[in-house]
């Protein structure tokens, strides 16, 4: 898995590509750290376009990370297209706690406008 991280305007943006499973997750993980040991409100966007497959751990870390930014007062935003993730979101009935967006320009739209 490669993982991109940057900051932009008042949020934190990780694009994912490759699989998000259990030999990938940790990488994950060490990535969210530093994000989310900033004092202050979570707001994340994790791009997911790119993730053609998640397992259940990979699903853990996506869970634990919504919980933390639940926690801060903040706001995590998935950006997904149709496909496996969001399949697996609306089976496991996650969709409805999930906040997602179709593009990352929208995903950071809507954080922007939250400010």
């Amino acid at each position: 898995m490669v993982v991109r991280c940057w900051q932009e305007d008042l949020c934190t943006v990780l694009r994912l590509c490759g699989d998000l499973d259990v030999t990938s997750a940790p990488r994950l993980r060490a990535e969210l750290e530093p994000v989310l040991s900033t004092p202050g409100p979570l707001r994340l966007v994790l791009d997911l376009t790119e993730v053609p497959f998640c397992d259940s751990v990979g699903l853990g870390v996506l869970v634990s990370t919504l919980n933390h930014a639940r926690r801060t007062g903040g706001r995590l935003i998935l950006v997904l297209q149709e496909g496996m993730i969001s399949h697996l979101l609306t089976i496991t009935n996650l969709d409805h706690h999930f906040e997602t967006s179709p593009s990352l320009a929208d995903a950071q739209a809507a954080l922007s406008t939250a400010a």
